[in-house]
């Protein structure tokens, strides 16, 4: 038998056999990976403390205010479908980013004449796109099922879309910002990010029912203001048009904040190399 035959026999036979070492090697490698990534690690927390957050909000809310649900058989539904084009609008910039990432096609696309600021635009329209492809059959469906549409929400719908599309998409370019920054190993801010807002944003269940110095923090978010609006609407056929304003001003502020933190780690990430590194 020559001697690369015997070579190969013998790796064979060493991986036949079962190795807690092998093993022990492996959980180890997924061990550094987690540890040396602060988004995985937050991650594991997340999801358990975010779940206990706002549903123990909404189950303090109902316990005192059944009537207010018997009143707005609709309310939950709309809140369900707004919430879903603030994701929507949030989680389209972030995967149409990371599909780039993922295909390591970034660098080919930035030795094109594209500017930073059409691709921007590109990932903007492309999340409108996916958010009504996404939203539409759901509030249709809504109709026959449940016997709720939002579309009775009148012009008032537009501009509470138009709010959370615009929120959604400025927390998608601060996710990418954050991935530019630090790699894959933070795509799961993709994700997690915008429900880190979910319990203060008010969107079962009215501001007041938070502690009063979490309700300073929600009157900060556009998402507050709309959906209290939204419940105004519906409840007492009433405008909130500080609410809208105070919801167009925010989102304004932090829109042109998020361009700048996104433009500021896409030079850094150019200058280091690392449209062209995708790892982790």
């Amino acid at each position: 038998m020559q001697r690369s035959e015997l070579a190969a026999h013998a790796g064979r036979a060493v991986r036949t056999g079962f190795s807690p070492g092998r093993i022990g090697a492996m959980v180890l490698r997924y061990w550094y990976l987690l540890r040396g990534s602060w988004p995985r690690l937050l991650e594991l927390a997340y999801w358990p403390t975010m779940q206990m957050v706002l549903w123990g909000f909404i189950s303090q809310f109902l316990a005192g205010n059944s009537d207010w649900v018997a009143q707005g058989a609709g309310v939950l539904i709309a809140a369900v479908l707004l919430w879903d084009v603030l994701f929507r609008g949030q989680l389209g910039v972030s995967i149409c980013f990371l599909e780039e990432m993922w295909s390591r096609n970034l660098g080919h696309l930035f030795v094109s004449p594209l500017k930073p600021s059409e691709w921007v635009v590109s990932l903007m329209t492309m999340s409108l796109i996916r958010t009504v492809i996404g939203i539409l059959p759901a509030a249709l469906l809504a109709v026959p099922v449940f016997g709720f549409s939002v579309f009775g929400l009148g012009p008032m719908l537009a501009l509470f879309f138009a709010n959370l599309i615009v929120m959604g998409w400025w927390l998608g370019l601060l996710v990418v910002a954050l991935i530019l920054r630090h790699g894959l190993g933070a795509e799961s801010l993709a994700w997690v990010a915008v429900f880190l807002l979910a319990p203060i944003s008010a969107i079962y269940y009215p501001v007041e029912v938070l502690p009063d110095w979490l309700q300073w923090v929600a009157w900060f978010l556009p998402s507050a203001h709309v959906f209290e609006g939204m419940r105004a609407v519906m409840f007492g056929n009433a405008i909130l048009w500080d609410r809208l304003a105070w919801a167009v001003g925010l989102n304004a502020v932090y829109m042109a904040a998020s361009v700048a933190v996104f433009m500021h780690f896409f030079d850094v990430a150019r200058r280091r190399g690392a449209l062209l590194q995708t790892g982790e």
